[in-house]
């Protein structure tokens, strides 16, 4: 049996943990690593023990027809490398010099979290477009990698299964 790498590895938790996202729009998973082991793990959703949209009605993005990429302010969410690095502030664990892994390359106002919070490399699996945050990326040391492994944690979100599941998680919290 061949052992997988860490890059993929660590890139399958963050696809693990993006199904605990409560976006209707998009389930995002982060893990930060350092020295092989995991620190701090975040997924995009409403702040914690606040409604999420779901139960406010859906998306309020959707409902003002905000294009993707635009107007992060007009978000209930956090996104899942925000939730990473504020779980890891929150416990007092350090991530300076540390990696994070994502499912999705992360946005412009992440990015700028990862550089000021130390992190040194992001691995990330799918692309998202946005043009602040490559630039960003350009004029800092911070190193970005793609792994191109596809995600089997991906949730339909019309799915009835993931509904009650939810549901369920929800009630749980």
């Amino acid at each position: 049996m061949t052992r997988k790498s860490k890059d993929v590895y660590f890139s399958e938790i963050a696809d693990l943990v993006s199904t605990r996202s409560t976006c209707s729009r998009n389930n995002v998973g982060a893990v930060i690593v350092k020295d092989s082991q995991i620190l701090s793990t975040g997924y995009n959703g409403a702040p914690k023990g606040l409604p999420h949209c779901e139960e406010l009605g859906g998306c309020m993005r959707e409902r003002l027809g905000v294009k993707s990429g635009t107007h992060h302010e007009l978000c209930r969410g956090l996104h899942a490398e925000q939730n990473a690095i504020i779980q890891a502030a929150y416990h007092g664990v350090s991530v300076n010099g540390a990696k994070i892994y994502c499912t999705t390359r992360p946005c412009s106002i992440c990015t700028k979290m990862i550089i000021n919070a130390g992190i040194t490399e992001v691995i990330y699996m799918e692309e998202y477009e946005d043009k602040l945050a490559e630039e960003l990326v350009d004029q800092s040391s911070l190193i970005f990698r793609q792994v191109k492994i596809d995600r089997k944690h991906s949730i339909n979100r019309e799915n009835a299964f993931f509904q009650e599941d939810l549901k369920s998680n929800q009630r749980g919290q």
